[in-house]
């Protein structure tokens, strides 16, 4: 799969940087590198609509219209470029998140090995690490899990890996879903199942009852899917969501209380939100 990257020239200011990012993300970009001035983002060369993005321009940062650049990045290319710039996360001294050529560090409670390709999902970004963190506070022995939106599936893992009996994770994306099977593989986490497909996935092909629901996409979907996901979630399970702003945890909390869940829990990371909510 063959990629396209858009470099937008923010002109050094991060504001601006981290909501065209979520903008972005809602026209199907996958992946974001942050530079000094400017912001790179990825989305597969099959969707990539240049009208779609130069809409976002026009309505929403009109100075930005002319400062930007896109390019076609093959698939084999993309992959050294991660490959070179690519650092291992380390997460409260207890979790390292590493690709296959890193050594394996000493002394960690989990060790992780991702090779993220074009899949969201490496803990570089604050979404990532922050329900991880949160993630880390919270049993999960012979819980149910799904992780919605799974990327690489390090959620996944991560659960897996703290003792949950079994993974449903789901992505829309076709890439993702072989990423994760990988990822899933490479970490001996035989309990994950990756399915493809968005929300209605779980109206359509699934049962199953959750006691803990994983969520890192962003606010218009997860308002849009959040009473799909409160119907597979057990009473007393808990709903993990991040991929949001700190202004927009009360959207969020709103509907959720209006869904009978409470929320227990969050934390923030450069305006970025992560939180948990109980379901009554």
């Amino acid at each position: 799969m063959d990629y396209i990257e858009v470099n937008i020239d923010v002109k050094g200011q991060s504001e601006q940087a981290e909501i065209l990012t979520a903008l972005l993300a809602e026209l199907g970009f996958e992946s974001f590198v942050e530079e000094e001035n400017a912001l790179l983002g990825y989305i597969p060369e099959q969707i990539f609509d240049e009208v779609a993005l130069k809409d976002i321009f026009y309505e929403s940062f009109p100075a930005l219209a002319k400062d930007y650049s896109w390019k076609k990045i093959p698939q084999t290319n993309w992959n050294a470029v991660w490959e070179s710039n690519y650092e291992p996360v380390f997460i409260d001294n207890k979790v390292c998140i590493r690709a296959p050529f890193h050594p394996k560090p000493e002394n960690m409670e989990l060790d992780l090995i991702i090779e993220p390709k074009m899949s969201f999902g490496t803990a570089h970004h604050p979404t990532t690490a922050q329900m991880i963190q949160l993630m880390l506070e919270e049993n999960f022995e012979n819980k149910m899990v799904l992780d919605m939106g799974c990327g690489t599936a390090v959620l996944a893992i991560v659960a897996s890996k703290k003792g949950c009996n079994q993974v449903d994770a789901v992505d829309i994306d076709e890439w993702s879903c072989e990423n994760s099977q990988e990822n899933a593989q490479r970490n001996s986490c035989e309990n994950i199942a990756v399915f493809q497909g968005d929300a209605s996935f779980l109206n359509e092909n699934r049962e199953s009852k959750y006691d803990i629901i994983l969520a890192n996409i962003n606010k218009n979907i997860l308002l849009r899917d959040l009473s799909i996901y409160e119907k597979r979630l057990k009473i007393g399970g808990l709903i993990f969501m991040s991929g949001f702003y700190e202004s927009d945890l009360s959207d969020i909390d709103s509907t959720c209380k209006q869904l009978s869940m409470k929320l227990q829990k969050q934390s923030v990371s450069n305006n970025w939100c992560a939180a948990i909510w109980q379901k009554n």
